[in-house]
């Protein structure tokens, strides 16, 4: 019936990563959106609020929400920018930053199973094919 429909074969999709990459950040009781959101400020400490927004393509409501959830968690913490008293910079707790090589490794181990069932090339093909759509759509 939805063979052909986007919306719902990309939801549906969206929906098992969900799961996989739930089971990968659980042993850190972090959410997928969460889990990537701290990788992003582990990598890129000192980055601006917005600017995590803008790179996790979500709207800034939502990465203050996953933020609240990070700072309760002690694993972020926000720092008012001299030049603007409005913005903040995020940077990792030492905690955080601990955490760096396990984080990357669950996700890491998710990525090399999808890769093994869909095969290298499959994989890679669809992850350019999805990025063309969403650059697309924009």
């Amino acid at each position: 019936m939805f063979d052909h429909c986007l919306y719902f074969n990309t939801t549906a999709l969206a929906r098992q990563l969900e799961r996989e990459w739930a089971l990968a950040f659980r042993p850190f009781d972090l959410t997928p959106p969460q889990a990537f959101m701290l990788r992003a400020v582990i990598e890129q400490p000192g980055m601006l609020q917005h600017q995590l927004a803008d790179l996790l393509d979500i709207a800034r409501p939502t990465a203050t929400r996953a933020l609240d959830g990070l700072q309760a968690k002690q694993l972020v913490e926000r720092r008012s920018v001299k030049a603007d008293g409005r913005e903040q910079s995020i940077h990792p707790t030492p905690e955080a930053v601990a955490m760096k090589k396990a984080l990357n490794q669950a996700s890491a181990a998710v990525t090399t199973r999808l890769k093994k069932l869909l095969g290298p090339d499959s994989f890679s093909s669809t992850v350019d094919s999805v990025k063309g759509v969403r650059a697309a759509l924009q």
